[in-house]
Order: structure tokens, then sequence, then C-alpha cells
């Protein structure tokens, strides 16, 4: 279709029917686009037609305003991504309307009037433009001190007006550009772009334009090139040597589908939107015509060609960006220091000494990452080596795979004594890891929508790598002391490293990736010789991964049984030890939000007991808690506290309480109760939490049905989140319990918050009538989209005795209020409750009481309503 409005008609249209005509050839671009096949060309085509259809209009509305009747010396020129020639669907227009040297269009008079109605008739007709109005030297000066404006008046083109005006212009411009000022300014700005978006491309809402491995990389490069007259195309770079005809085809390529998916995002959005945000990413993958499986959302398939492009993009960038460095700076050559007979060092970046390397010697290509390991002073690979890996690919086949030398270079790699981040890194941004490791192919690039991981398996499983080797590193000691002298005391750090690499390696199969992973872990194992113990330790862990976890937050460790049997299961200090340090860099390496400090003593607290129970020492919790009772009184004795004082509070308590509570709860508790012990009125009291983060609150009053929802529904309303509940009813009828809770971001000292939760809370626990309803929270973007279906299982625990609770859903202000509201108004008591959250995913585990629970009809009442509660609204 021409949409093109032929300059002839200028005149016998008005703005009315400009407005008409712009319109409706837009809209049948775009319904040609929409109701043809998806695909690179397609999006190439629309572009080109969208800029022309835009061309057309602008000619037309120049000559309507009469600025060429005002003065013909001036020229409308396009600028900035519309100088290309392309349009994206719902992209701004950028134009400079360029005056000649004497002109000034400030001044009242028909220039001013003229250039005014042309800006005014665009915006009439429902161009969205961003215009300039400067002099030749004008356009000069601001570029002198502006890279964008450069950057933006380096694609110009003429689009109506004085030709000889834009020459001299075009002329003037390459004459001050200085390529290399210009180069690096380009590198410094892409660099911080990169920072913004977290030096990924990975991100689980990648902007297609703006984040690593995105279009804005691919102009970047054209930009430097044109700006030192070395071409405006990939193969006129690849005519200039700068990248090999096969490299300008993939930079092809992948320019073609990151462009494709950013037509397809805009004309799902609607608008301008560069962001592929959750909302959106189901739409954009039905338009490619992408269908959810078993395994695979729709969404996800989408997101995996995205990642695979960006990636392919951020290898050949590199590679084409050192190129045009050493070219424009004249550094080819410099600073050359043999490494060995293979490789050589230039300006810190090692090189391989020939081209043909990996084809005459395909070892040589894992060796680079060891050599890359053992050579100080290395900051990264050349161009010349990332062009040979990316060209090498072909050669890492099954037989490359199979090879034993390759094989034993890999497990060097493993072992050496550092590295191994870095080294792993650049293994998977220059596809090496996923070609040597077949299986790790498979989840490079693949999204985790389970509301709990933040970033694709590939890069979550290098994230967990990292965490571990920080265990073995002298100066990240102070993050972890822990975990770093119980990494001292292991003799294979390689088997932690092998099963970071496996342990999330089946993900998106179906099924447990956790038992997947182990079939794969031991096929490993026994292909890179690993002798049955280190092996069994590797499959140990990765099939266990989630265990410790599940164990330290689901489950009651003041349970000698609980613990008896996790002790069973470790089998010895070194497989727990291992699963320790695996299991917190694993929970680190899901995201910012997962971890916290409650999180961490539950987890070191199970450590700590099963390493008791592997030595022998069975539980004797009359032992125990005669032990706890002692510690407890030496810490009231420092506080002044006459001795005994604590007694008229700890006859009132079972021995459950004392099981549960540490030495120092103890002492706080009695403190803070002693002279309370018969009090008529609730006692509220709170600290700064002895692990580090948020409040301990204390909640000491008559019990009463509702007790423990009252309280929730204060700390729900005042905004706090609970991370864990010990519920305990006295032999005299006193609940006391005891609340772990993360403040809310108040701009208060901890003595004014603590102060202010024990009022408020108080007030909250003596005040009449029914439960507040829950507060309704907003729901974040990404529960919008990827909705967790809730699951309840209710069950009696071994003994018979007791409920045990599981909840799995959506984490939302006011979740635990919710099941506390359905517990009392079916007269349940709570006697435990663990709260963990998992990015935006609650596990919660309650123990239970109550007649309600031994009749089946009210259970599955129960059941339903809680079913209803946990639903998101």
């Amino acid at each position: 279709m021409n949409a093109v409005v032929p300059s002839g008609e200028a005149a016998a249209l008005s703005i009315a029917d400009l407005r008409q005509r712009f319109k409706a050839g837009k809209q049948q671009l775009l319904q040609d686009f929409a109701q043809s096949k998806a695909n690179v060309s397609a999006a190439s085509r629309l572009m080109r037609q969208l800029a022309r259809h835009v061309d057309g209009t602008l000619q037309a509305l120049w000559t309507q305003s009469g600025l060429a009747a005002v003065t013909p010396e001036a020229a409308l020129v396009a600028v900035g991504g519309y100088g290309r020639g392309e349009l994206f669907p719902h992209s701004d227009v950028d134009v400079l309307v360029l005056l000649p040297d004497g002109l000034t269009p400030d001044r009242p008079g028909p220039l001013k009037g003229a250039i005014e109605a042309f800006i005014t008739a665009c915006w009439d007709i429902g161009l969205e433009i961003g215009s300039s109005v400067r002099t030749l030297t004008e356009c000069l000066d601001e570029a002198a001190g502006d890279v964008t404006i450069q950057t933006a008046l380096l694609e110009s083109r003429r689009l109506a007006g004085a030709g000889p005006l834009v020459k001299r212009f075009d002329k003037a411009f390459c004459q001050a550009l200085d390529a290399r000022a210009f180069m690096r300014a380009k590198t410094l700005e892409m660099r911080q772009r990169h920072t913004k978006y977290e030096e990924t491309p990975y991100a689980l809402e990648p902007n297609c334009k703006e984040s690593p491995g995105g279009l804005r990389d691919l102009q970047v490069l054209i930009w430097i090139a044109r700006g030192a007259g070395l071409g405006k195309t990939w193969p006129q770079l690849a005519a200039k040597g700068l990248i090999t005809p096969f490299e300008a085809r993939q930079l092809q390529r992948n320019e073609g589908v990151l462009k494709l998916i950013r037509c397809e995002l805009h004309l799902v959005a609607r608008r301008r939107e560069d962001r592929l945000v959750f909302d959106l990413q189901t739409a954009v993958a039905e338009s490619f015509g992408y269908e959810s499986t078993r395994s695979l959302r729709a969404s996800e398939k989408l997101m995996r060609r995205y990642y695979w492009a960006a990636k392919a993009v951020t290898q050949l960038n590199q590679i084409t960006l050192l190129n045009l460095e050493e070219q424009i700076n004249g550094t080819r050559g410099n600073e050359l220091r043999r490494v060995d007979d293979r490789f050589l060092e230039r300006s810190g970046m090692l090189e391989i000494a020939t081209d043909d390397l990996y084809e005459r010697e395909p070892h040589a290509i894992l060796e680079t990452f060891l050599v890359y390991q053992q050579t100080p002073g290395i900051k990264g690979l050349s161009a010349k080596t990332l062009r040979a890996l990316y060209n090498a690919r072909g050669l890492m086949n099954s037989a490359f795979r199979r090879d034993p030398a390759n094989r034993a270079m890999f497990m060097r790699i493993l072992e050496e004594p550092q590295g191994q981040t870095h080294a792993f890194r650049l293994m998977n941004q220059t596809s090496v890891l996923g070609r040597y490791l077949w299986v790790f192919r498979r989840i490079v690039g693949q999204m985790q929508h389970d509301l709990f991981h933040v970033y694709t398996v590939d890069q979550h499983i290098l994230m967990v790598l990292r965490n571990i080797r920080r265990f073995f590193i002298p100066e990240h000691t102070h993050e972890y002391p822990f975990c770093s002298q119980l990494a001292a005391q292991l003799d294979r750090p390689a088997l932690l490293y092998i099963a970071a690499l496996f342990h999330d390696i089946a993900k998106g199969r179906g099924g447990d990736h956790s038992d997947l992973g182990a079939v794969e872990a031991r096929r490993f194992c026994r292909a890179h010789g690993l002798s049955k113990a280190d092996a069994d330790m590797v499959v140990f862990l990765v099939e266990h991964h989630l265990t410790l976890s599940r164990v330290a937050q689901k489950e009651d460790l003041s349970d000698p049984e609980v613990i008896q049997h996790f002790a069973q299961l470790v089998k010895d200090e070194r497989h727990l030890t291992a699963l320790y340090l695996l299991t917190v860099a694993d929970i680190r390496g899901t995201g910012p939000k997962v971890w916290n400090a409650w999180k961490g003593k539950l987890l070191e607290d199970l450590y700590r007991l099963t390493l008791r129970a592997l030595g022998g020492a069975r539980l004797n919790m009359a032992a125990e808690i005669e032990a706890r009772k002692q510690e407890a009184r030496q810490a009231l004795a420092l506080k002044a506290q006459l001795p005994g004082t604590e007694d008229a509070l700890w006859k009132t308590l079972e021995l459950s309480y004392f099981a549960r509570h540490d030495a120092q709860d103890l002492a706080w508790h009695a403190r803070a109760l002693w002279r309370h012990v018969d009090s008529a009125e609730p006692v509220v009291r709170a600290r700064p939490s002895p692990v580090g983060e948020g409040l301990q609150v204390l909640v000491y009053a008559r019990d009463q049905q509702d007790l423990f929802a009252r309280t929730c529904g204060y700390f729900d309303g005042a905004g706090f989140n609970i991370l864990d509940a010990k519920v305990h009813t006295t032999r005299t009828g006193y609940a006391l319990d005891t609340f772990q809770v993360i403040a809310p971001e108040l701009d208060l000292h901890h003595r004014d918050l603590t102060a202010l939760v024990e009022s408020k809370l108080g007030q909250a626990l003596v005040a009449q009538g029914p439960l507040p309803e829950p507060r309704k929270g907003r729901l974040s973007r990404r529960v919008k989209s990827f909705p967790f279906t809730p699951r309840i299982a209710l069950r009696p625990d071994e003994r018979a005795q007791r409920w045990l609770l599981s909840v799995s859903a959506t984490d939302r202000a006011g979740l635990l209020y919710a099941i506390a509201r359905v517990l009392a108004r079916h007269g349940i008591n709570l006697q435990l409750a663990k709260v963990s959250t998992l990015g935006e995913r609650v596990e919660d585990t309650f123990l239970l009481d109550g007649a309600a629970l031994q009749q089946s009809r009210l259970q599955l009442q129960i059941e339903g309503e809680l079913l209803d509660a946990l639903a998101v609204q």
C-alpha cells in the first residue's frame, strides 16, 4: 500500500483531510502487519512504510504552512531514529527545522508564524513530534557540547526545503565530529545504561530497546562506525574488516528479531511501550503464535527467544566494539605479551596467538578459560578471541563433549583455587558452557514464573555458584562468617560448585526437578571420573537442595524426632555442612527480597541441632530445658533482677514453651512479666529483634478465642509483616505469644517504634466488637500476570494429638490475618506459626488443635473457608 500523500495534492487538502488521510493510512499499515505472519521481514517493511507515510504527511504540511514561500532557504530534516528511515508503530517523530545563519525565528513575523503553524498542524493531525528550530551554526554549537544532540544529528536526512543548506550542514557536521571523543562518550553512556539495567540481558521484564543486548546496543555500534566514517550498515562494516560476513548476518538476524518484538509490543500495548512487562508478555507471545504447554507458558517461549537474541547481541556487541576501538584509537598491535604458545595478552585482554587456533586445537577452547583464571591481570577476552569462540560453536559437538581431554580441562577449571565465578560467567556469555554442558543449554534464558525467583534459571545457577565461591574468599568473610568458617573445613569445594551447576538444571521439564537434576548430576560425575563417594555427595546435594530449607522453615525444631529424622537423612557432618552452604547460597541467589536474618537463624539453628544429633548427643529435652533456664537466670542477674522473680511466670508454663524459646527469650519474658502474671489487662512489650531486623513483640493476655486474630489484625492494619509466631497458653489461662515482625518503613527511631507498637497493640486487644476486615493491598503486576493457585493441606501429626496446616498462596497484605479470622471463627487454637515468604509467594505452617478439627464435616468447611480467604481478590 502506498499511503504517502503526493506533494501535488498538498494544496488541495485541508488539515482535516490530512488528518483523516494520515490516520487511515497508518491504521491500514498496522492492520496489514497484524494480519500477516509475525516475521522479521514484515516488521522491517512496516517500519519503512510508516516512515514513508510520515514523510509524505510532513512534506504536505511543510507546503501548507507556507514555510517554503516565507523562507525557501529553510529545510525540514528528519533526525534521531526517524532519521534512519524507520519508525516503530508508536515511536516519536523527531524533526529539525534547519535555517540558514542570520534568520531569527524568535522575532514576531511571517517566519515565526509559519513555523508555529507547521508545528501546530503536526500535532493537530496526530503526529507526536519532537521538534527543534535552529540555524546551521546553532546546530553545530549545540552538538559540540551534547553527545545526545550529536547522535540525533548523525542520522539526519532531508525531508523538504533547501537541499544546498542540508548539504552544507552535513559537511560541516562531519568535519566537526571528533570520532574518538564521540566513541568514548557513547561507550561511557552505554556502560551507564547497562548499570541502570543491572548489567544483564536476562531481566524478567527487559526493555527491548535499552537493556543490555537490546536494540540500543546495536545502534551504538552503527553510530560509532558512522561517526568515524567506517560504515552505516552491517555489510559495510564487514567490507571494512571490522566484522566478518557471518557476524554481519548474525547481527542483522538478531536485530530483526528485536525489532519484530518491539513492533508487536507497541501494537499489543497500543502505545509506545518498550518494556516486556508481565502484563503484555502473554499477548505478545500469542501474536507470535506461541501456545502454552504443560511445562512451558507461551510467554516463556517468547522470552527464551528474546533472551537468545539479546545474548547474541551482547556477544557481537563486545566483538564489534573492541574492533572499533582498535581501529579508531589505532591500538591494534600494541602492548602484546606472550602468555604461552597459544595465548597472548593485549592491553589486559586474553588473545589467541593465531586466528585458527580453535580449528587446529579444539582443546584450546576450554583451555582459554583456565588460562583466564590462572593469569593475573587478565580482565577479559579480546575481540579476536571472542570472535574465534563465537565462530567455534560448531566445533563443540558431541565428540568434543565426550573427549577425555576436554573433560579433564573442565574439571581443572572447577578445581582451580580461584576464578570460577568470572570463568563460568564468561563461559555462559560466550555460549561455551551451554555447548559443553548440553543439559545446561536447555535452561539458558529460561524464565521462572513462580513468584519466587527473579532471575532466569541459568543466571540463578551462576548466582548460586558466585555465592558459594564467596564463602571461600577471605575478603568476603565478613558477609557470612559462619558460612566462611564452615567452608574452610571442606576438602573439595569443587563438589559444591558442581552441585550448584546442577541443582536447578532440570527446571522446566515437568516432574520433580530435584530428582531429574540428580540423574543429570550422576551422569556428569560418572563421565568426569569422580569417585563414588564424591559422586554420591554431589547427587545428594542436588536431590536434597530444598530439604534443609523446608525442614527449617516448616517443621518444629523443638521436636527431637524432627531433628533425629533429618540427621538420619544427612548421615554425617560433611554432608550436613555442604547442604547448609548450598542452601544458604541458593536462597540468597533467588532474589534480594527472599533472604532475611530470621530465615538465616532458622537454618543455622537446624544445622547446630543436627550436628549435635550426628555427634551421638540425642536431645535430652529435660536437660536442655534446665540448661536454658540456668542461662536465662544468669542473664536476669546481669540485669539486676532478684533471684527467683522468674518463678512466678515459669511455674505456669508447659515444657513446650521452654523447648521453643532460647535462654535470651526466657529472660526477656521473665523480666517483662514477673509483676504482671495475674494482670487483668493485656501486656505488650516490644524490642529490636535479636536477629538483627524488625521487632520482637511479646503479647500476654487472658486467653480468648480471637486473641491471635486480633493481634494479626493490628499488625495487618499497621503494615507489619509477620515472620514467625510462637503461641502458648499458660496453666492459668493466659496466652503468651511472641511474634517476629518486620517493621514498616516508618521514619521512627526504634524506641519510638516499640513504644508505638506497645501502645496501639494493647488498645487493639481490649477493643470490643467484631474483627475488622483485612485491608486490601495492591497486588503487584507480577502476581496479576502469573497467578498462583492457593493450596492447603490439613493433616494430623504423627501422634494424632494436633493438626498441621500447610498453606501455599500468593503473598499479600492481610493474608495471615485472613487465615487467623477463619481459625478464630471455628474456635481453633493455634500453637505455632512458621511463616516463610518466598518472593511473592508464602509457604506457611501452623500447628493447631480444636474440637472442630475432629469432625469431618466441619473440617471440610474450614478448608473451604481457608481457600476462599487465600484467593487473590
